[in-house]
This record gives C-alpha cells, sequence and structure tokens, in this order.
C-alpha cells in the first residue's frame, strides 16, 4: 500500500491535481485547512460516496473555496456501516466511479495490492465493508477534507447579497453550538432519503411516532441489534433486497422464525435498472422530453426491482425462513401486556410476532425534510409537468423535484423572486426523474459528478464574470521578453 500511494501521488501530480486555483480566486490548495472560516464558493451536505465524489471533482478543477460536512462520525458516513446489511455490494466489482477515471484509485487497484490479482480474479462481488474502506482511503489520498458531526438545518437567501450567495444554518452534534455559512452553491448529497424520508405504511392502529419503536416494530434504515431478536418470532414486510436482508439478518444472529411478507402474488422477477444502466441512457436521459422521462422511470418503478439473488439464497439456507405471498398488511398494533409483542392483521387473518421490521424503502416528499421545508412548496416538481391524472396515477413520481440541467432545484412557475432556489443542488436520490439515478448508483456516479461539477464551474464564472474580466484584462505573461522583438507597453 506504500507503493500505491506512492504512485498515486505522482499520478495526481501528473494529472496537476489539485487544479490550480483560477485567477482572482485568493484560496490555494494549501489553505483549504482554513475555508470552514471562509466565503466558500461551494458547501457540500454528506460525506458519502457522492458527496466526496464530488469534492474529489472539484478540486481537479481548481474550485478550493469548498468545504465538506456530514452528521455521522469519521467512518460512518453512507448507508454502509449502519442500515445497509447485505454481504457484497449489489454491482458488478469491475464498475467504476468514485475513482473518476484514475485507474490507481479504483477500487481493483486498491484491492489487488493488498490481496493479489488472484484474489481479484477469484473475487465475486465487493465486500460491503472493504467498499466502505476502500471509500475512506481514496477521500484521503484525494485529500478530500470533511468536517464531521455538523448536521445541516436550513438555508435561505443571504441577507446581504441574496442575488449571489446562500445562508446555511449548520447545528455541531457534539455541544449544540450553530454555524451560519455563506456559499455560492449547495450541493445536497444526503443519500437515499436525501429528498424525502422513511416510507412508512398507513396503519389505523399504529403510527411511527407510536410505542413500540425501535424495540418492538422497526424499520429496515433503524439501528437495530439483532442479537435481540435470538430466540424470537420476527416477520418483516417487503420484497426487495433490504427485506430480505434484514430478514437474514435476523436468522443469522439465532431468530427462531423469520416470515418475509408479500403483498403480491409473487416477488418481483426482472431488474429493469439494470437494462438501463448505460452510457446512452446515463447521458441521454435528462435530454429526453418530458413525457419520455416520465414514461421510462415509471415503467422501472412500477415493475419494481427483484431482491438479489445472493439475499435470497442467504435466506433460503435457513429452515426457519418462510416467504409469505399475497399478505397485504391491514393494520397492526402492540399487545396491551408487557412483552408488547405486535399484532398484524392482513387480508389472511391475525398474526402474532415479537419483532416486525417495515422494509418498505424511503419516498420522496421534499415537506417532510425539517431542513428543506422553508423553501419545498416553492420548488418545481414534476407534478407541474404532467397531467392530473398522471400525478394520481403515479403519485409518489409526482413529488419528485424537477431538477435544472445541473441538478438545481426550479421555482415553479407561479413564483416570483425565488432564482436562488437555482444555486441548491439536489445530487441523491430526488433527482432520478429528471437525470436517471445518477447519485447514489455506482454505474452512473461518475456521469453524474461529471455533469454536476461542469454546471458548478460554469455558474461560478459566470456569477463572477467583471472578475474574471479584470483578470484578463490584467493578465501580462510577456511572452517575447526574451527576444529582441519585445516591445514594452
Amino acid at each position: 500500500m506504500d507503493a500505491l500511494n506512492h504512485e498515486l501521488a505522482i499520478a495526481l501530480a501528473t494529472l496537476n491535481y489539485p487544479g490550480p486555483p483560477w485567477p482572482g480566486r485568493s484560496t490555494q490548495p494549501s489553505d483549504e485547512a482554513s475555508v470552514a472560516s471562509q466565503d466558500l464558493d461551494v458547501l457540500i451536505i454528506g460525506a458519502g460516496m457522492c458527496g466526496q465524489s464530488v469534492a474529489f471533482a472539484l478540486r481537479r478543477e481548481g474550485i478550493h473555496r469548498l468545504r465538506v460536512v456530514d452528521k455521522a462520525n469519521c467512518g460512518q458516513e453512507g448507508p454502509w456501516t449502519s442500515y445497509a446489511r447485505m454481504n457484497t455490494l449489489r454491482s458488478p466489482k469491475h464498475l467504476t466511479g468514485p475513482d473518476l477515471g484514475i485507474p490507481s484509485l479504483s477500487f481493483r487497484t486498491w484491492f489487488s495490492t493488498q490481496h493479489g490479482e488472484a484474489a481479484w480474479t477469484s473475487l465475486y462481488k465487493i465486500d460491503r465493508l472493504d467498499w466502505n474502506n476502500y471509500l475512506h482511503w481514496l477521500r484521503k489520498q484525494t485529500g478530500v477534507r470533511v468536517d464531521n458531526g455538523i448536521e445541516f438545518k436550513s438555508v435561505k437567501p443571504h441577507g446581504e447579497d441574496p442575488d449571489h450567495k446562500l445562508e446555511v444554518s449548520l447545528e455541531h452534534r457534539s455541544d449544540g453550538r450553530k454555524e451560519l455559512v455563506s456559499c455560492r452553491h449547495l450541493v445536497l448529497a444526503l443519500g437515499r432519503d436525501g429528498s424525502g424520508q422513511l416510507r412508512w405504511p398507513r396503519f389505523r392502529s399504529w403510527q411511527s411516532d407510536g410505542p413500540g419503536r425501535c424495540r418492538s416494530i422497526w424499520h429496515a434504515a433503524d439501528p437495530i441489534d439483532f442479537e435481540g431478536f435470538r430466540g424470537k418470532r420476527v416477520a418483516v414486510l417487503g420484497a426487495g433486497a433490504s427485506a430480505f436482508d434484514n430478514a437474514a439478518c435476523a436468522l443469522e444472529a439465532g431468530a427462531a422464525s423469520v416470515e418475509l411478507h408479500v403483498r403480491r402474488a409473487q416477488l418481483p422477477q426482472i431488474n429493469k435498472s439494470k437494462g438501463a444502466s448505460y452510457p446512452g441512457f446515463q447521458r441521454g436521459f435528462y435530454r429526453l422530453p418530458d413525457a419520455q422521462r416520465w414514461w421510462m422511470m415509471n415503467y422501472i418503478f412500477d415493475v419494481q426491482v427483484p431482491p438479489p439473488h445472493e439475499s435470497v439464497h442467504r435466506c433460503a439456507a435457513f429452515d426457519q425462513f418462510k416467504i409469505c405471498l399475497n399478505h397485504a398488511w391491514e393494520d397492526l398494533c402492540l399487545t396491551v401486556d408487557s412483552t408488547q409483542k405486535v399484532e398484524v392483521f392482513s387480508n389472511q387473518g391475525r398474526h402474532l410476532f415479537d419483532h416486525v421490521i417495515l422494509a418498505t424503502g424511503f419516498s420522496v416528499d421534499l415537506m417532510a425534510r425539517a431542513d428543506l421545508a422553508n423553501f419545498a412548496p416553492l420548488v418545481d416538481c414534476w407534478k407541474d409537468h404532467v397531467s392530473a391524472d398522471e400525478a394520481d396515477a403515479f403519485a409518489e413520481s409526482a413529488s419528485f423535484p424537477y431538477l435544472g440541467d445541473g441538478f438545481e432545484f426550479l421555482p415553479r412557475a407561479d413564483v416570483k423572486g425565488q432564482d436562488w432556489l437555482r444555486r441548491i443542488h439536489a445530487f441523491n436520490w430526488g433527482c432520478a426523474m429528471s437525470h436517471g439515478p445518477l447519485a447514489g448508483d455506482i454505474p452512473g456516479l461518475r456521469v453524474g459528478v461529471e455533469r454536476l461539477t461542469q454546471a458548478l464551474c460554469a455558474r461560478l464564472f459566470s456569477d463572477s464574470f467583471a472578475a474574471h474580466q479584470a483578470a484578463l484584462i490584467a493578465f501580462d505573461d510577456r511572452e517575447l521578453e526574451s527576444t529582441p522583438w519585445f516591445i514594452n507597453r
């Protein structure tokens, strides 16, 4: 690894990384440690795979007045050590993304350096925690600095320069200290729930803030201590990857039985999103007319993604595992005794469990996030671009933000004087209806980062045209000074 790190340092220097700052920009790469107290060009919220990749790309382009913050502790950014419970990544091992096209930064190089080429050849898919460790190695080697334990609270136009700057409120989780940061652009790299929240089924007798949460009733994204499931009867609601992964964790922890309840008569069979994972789709989808984008993403969503066969086999290895198809849950409640068991009422009758996990994913709903609530009503959404019947037929798709070419929020057509929204960029799952899944899924990450970085560079340049104009006029590189034909002006 020392040899690889040395080779990488030479490769990055050969590529002139970090890129030199633009004319008129005072912050040099060596000054980045002091950026937190300065007026920023870009503030990135979230230091997972997407956030750190954007920071890496911006530094390549000579943008150094940037800052990356994450509410998690160092090493715990992203889902890899929390609610991601698969053994291996879903993606094939050969896919690249966070390396941004530099071979010595690829996962393959990182893995092969430690374990050898033979180990790479025999590797089936990438271990989830290996991927997490790789991302942190890559971050260190590229010099991306992250301020951990800091939570994004809100954003509004800057009081003194509302046309060019944002004012972002942050909170330090260790002591509750508040911090106001001025920036020209804000990138929300907040992951799967970055444009919404956990999706909860609607039950008459229990809501997500009701009793038993994180004791008897869990969401699949909750921090779950599966050791507490030993000898217990468990039910998981859902048919996707997280449903099977959580069921597997309960089984491996020694649950007495695990039932997977699925509303449909059969499991989803074909992963259509895999069939839309190629450069033409990734680069061309955004350019399609609205009607074609609306049809294509809703077709993929409606067919649904099957659970990975690895996760199914992981559960099927246990005799105490059972899949219950045609089980539509109608209500659930806690028993009144001290055990707080969970009663589930479905179209198949009454069921009693010690624990229930709701593997129902994430919804897209800007209003559901407290940190976005102050501007969410102003944002253009897909429901404003389709008919009322289409919006009713695909209600969640209609709630996705309708984004511009740089992943930026756009103000609704009937809203005036809110162009500051264009300085906020949704580089998370909320971009899927407008750009396809370019922020979060490994296959499209590089295209997404490239598109966002190009947009940010262009807008930072045009914003400061007067300064760049002055710098160009003042530019005085006297090419012929050493020759007889030099004219001193």
